[in-house]
């Protein structure tokens, strides 16, 4: 049933070249990376550098090469709150694989603003100040559905990629309602409206 949540039917693709390169490091990152590998003296962090790749901890430095579908891939909305609960579907699940796959709480805690820093990226491909298109790698996605056995118990086994594989099969879905003239102002807006929304409660961190 979990996988039915998120199925997504994806078309035989061709690459058709790199639509982006990586991001340039900037200072500030290069002085503050640190290696994880084995932090603490915790085994569980053996090997944490190699997902991403040295000083790129939660895979700022990426690129992407967009793939072509024999079949467009296009936006359609649907209602805000099927919408929503999908994306608690996601944030729970992380949660659960972060609680029941990692036993070390320090461990836990870095991976996990590993995976924060890694999705608020997607923040600057909306509003279009990264450099990167709005849009996913359909390889990745592909092994959601390999995320649970079919007990409904949490699967182990490698899915065969590692972080800096993100990208290389991006599909960009194509329909938004986005201008080069208007979209700047309303996505500030809309995001601004958002962080207020945030900065309104007290944090829990």
């Amino acid at each position: 049933m979990f996988a039915k949540l998120f199925k997504i039917a994806v078309a035989s693709a061709v690459a058709v070249g790199v639509m982006g390169t990586p991001l340039p490091q900037s200072n500030k990152l290069a002085a503050r990376w640190m290696s994880f590998d084995n932090w603490g003296g915790f085994s569980s962090m053996n090997g944490f550098d190699n997902f991403y790749g040295a000083e790129n901890f939660c895979g700022h430095i990426q690129s992407q090469t967009i793939i072509e579908q024999q079949q467009e891939v296009v936006c359609h909305s649907q209602s805000i709150e099927i919408i929503q609960q999908r994306l608690l579907v996601l944030q729970e699940m992380a949660k659960r694989i972060i609680s029941e796959q990692i036993c070390e709480v320090e461990t836990q805690t870095i991976v996990f603003e590993q995976f924060y820093s890694s999705l608020g990226d997607f923040s600057g491909d909306l509003s279009r100040k990264s450099g990167r298109h709005v849009g996913y790698d359909s390889n990745i996605v592909s092994h959601f559905g390999s995320l649970q056995n079919s007990d409904g118990s949490l699967s182990s086994n490698d899915l065969g990629f590692s972080g800096s594989d993100c990208g290389s099969s991006t599909i960009v879905p194509s329909g938004s309602n986005w201008s080069d003239e208007s979209s700047p102002i309303s996505v500030g807006n809309a995001y601004n409206a958002a962080q207020s929304a945030i900065t309104s409660f007290p944090s829990s961190s």
